[in-house]
């Protein structure tokens, strides 16, 4: 099981940077993406897996590693579920007051454009942090990445 934790970590360092960099270089072009999206749920599902594979290590009582290690495993879930917040907070936002339906097409389309940009940008940072905190994971990992 430890080997297949290190391929996972290895699998959530190349994902979330990959994801990362996409939804940078979308945000920053002011160009939605969709395969940007699905290279984002699988970081987050190579997140998820690592993450259990790392549980059932310490379950399975092999050697115990340190709190900083287990501290910065964990942290990437909390990134992500309060990314997902903030991502359904931007929609919100844009949307509070419009009657989207009576909006102008142009109009619509404007709004529908804003909340995607602001939506990949968030998540394309909570990418890239997953990625630090995933580094920092390896770097306390006492020998084993």
């Amino acid at each position: 099981m430890q080997t297949a934790h290190l391929i996972a970590g290895v699998a959530v360092l190349a994902t979330n940077l990959l994801a990362g960099a996409w939804g940078g270089a979308a945000w920053l072009r002011r160009e939605p993406s969709v395969g940007f999206w699905y290279a984002l749920r699988i970081a987050q599902a190579a997140m998820v897996v690592q993450v259990l594979l790392g549980m059932g290590l310490l379950l399975a009582g092999s050697q115990p590693p340190s709190g900083l290690h287990v501290l910065y495993g964990l942290l990437p879930l909390l990134v992500t579920l309060l990314a997902e917040g903030v991502r359904a907070g931007v929609t919100e936002h844009e949307l509070t007051g419009l009657d989207f339906d009576s909006l102008p097409r142009e109009r619509q389309r404007a709004v529908a454009f804003a909340i995607a940009r602001r939506e990949t940008g968030v998540m394309a940072l909570s990418a890239l942090l997953v990625l630090f905190l995933a580094l920092r994971a390896a770097g306390t990992s006492g020998g084993l990445f």
